[in-house]
């Protein structure tokens, strides 16, 4: 059974279509260019560009990099603050003896 999105999710995945989309929009290429280029169909890069949950994360990346965008995927998740902060709740702190 397929779980729907949360509001928040949606909206995120929204607007990361729409970036992807001004990002081909500035570059001055058609919706047929970039899925050509991609390799996909022209119907699947609309999905993306209004952020679809249904499209494989595959397809996203492709479309990434013909816009020369590869390698900001890289950049989700690389300053986790949540699973530091949680990582240092873990953390156990050391007293030091006393001095006699």
């Amino acid at each position: 059974m397929k779980r729907a999105l949360l509001p928040s999710q949606q909206r995120t995945l929204t607007t990361l279509g729409e970036n992807i989309k001004y990002a081909r929009l500035r570059r001055d290429l058609s919706s047929e260019q970039v899925a050509e280029r991609a390799g996909i169909s022209r119907n699947t890069l609309i999905k993306i560009e209004k952020g679809d949950e249904g499209v494989a994360i595959g397809y996203y990346f492709r479309v990434l990099a013909v816009l020369g965008l590869d390698k900001d995927i890289l950049l989700v998740a690389k300053d986790d603050e949540l699973g530091r902060r949680l990582q240092d709740v873990k953390l156990t702190v050391k007293k030091r003896a006393s001095k006699k």
